[in-house]
């Protein structure tokens, strides 16, 4: 690899490493801390199997084409994320930074890409496309997953970058195929 191209890829990764000490760093304070647990477990699939439901119950018939749209694209995202982490096999933050806290659960061994951020856009954007009037809702929590990996010690920036980059392509690709 050229010398200004590895000299890049450090300087990227000291930036990316530096960022995710400072945001994590406030998972010493307990309410911070405890806010993204909760938005983190939430994350794991409670919040848009809820809210799966929610639409079922209330949509009856008419709901089954945005559960249904939703389902698939997450099983994609599932099966590439997976993927992703078996060929990067980053390590997780806290793994390589004793300056970083674990301070949430991680539901694999991998870092990269955050597969909370990802399915959290692939949920939220197919969600929206349905249902724009729930965008203040769903866009927050959203945004609030991808923040939640970062500050527990569980994913660097750029992991959770990926992650809602490839959930916004597996989300627009599934709206071809609907």
């Amino acid at each position: 690899m050229p010398y200004k191209m590895r000299s890049y890829l450090n300087s990227m990764h000291r930036l990316d490493s530096n960022l995710c000490i400072a945001v994590n760093q406030t998972s010493q304070i307990r309410l911070i801390r405890d806010l993204f647990r909760l938005v983190s477990r939430l994350g794991d699939g409670l919040f848009w199997y809820a809210l799966m439901l929610l639409i079922l119950l209330f949509e009856g018939r008419d709901g089954l084409l945005p559960v249904l749209h939703t389902a698939l694209a997450g099983l994609s995202g599932t099966l590439l994320y997976k993927w992703l982490k078996g060929k990067t096999l980053r390590p997780r933050p806290f793994e390589v930074h004793q300056d970083i806290f674990m301070t949430g659960k991680p539901l694999d061994k991998f870092s990269f890409p955050s597969g909370h951020t990802l399915h959290a856009v692939v949920f939220g954007l197919v969600a929206i496309n349905y249902y724009p009037a729930l965008s203040f809702i769903i866009m927050p929590f959203v945004s609030m997953v991808a923040l939640s990996r970062v500050v527990l010690g569980l994913h660097y920036p750029s992991d959770v970058i990926a992650g809602a980059l490839i959930g916004s392509l597996i989300a627009a690709l599934s709206f071809l195929l609907v």
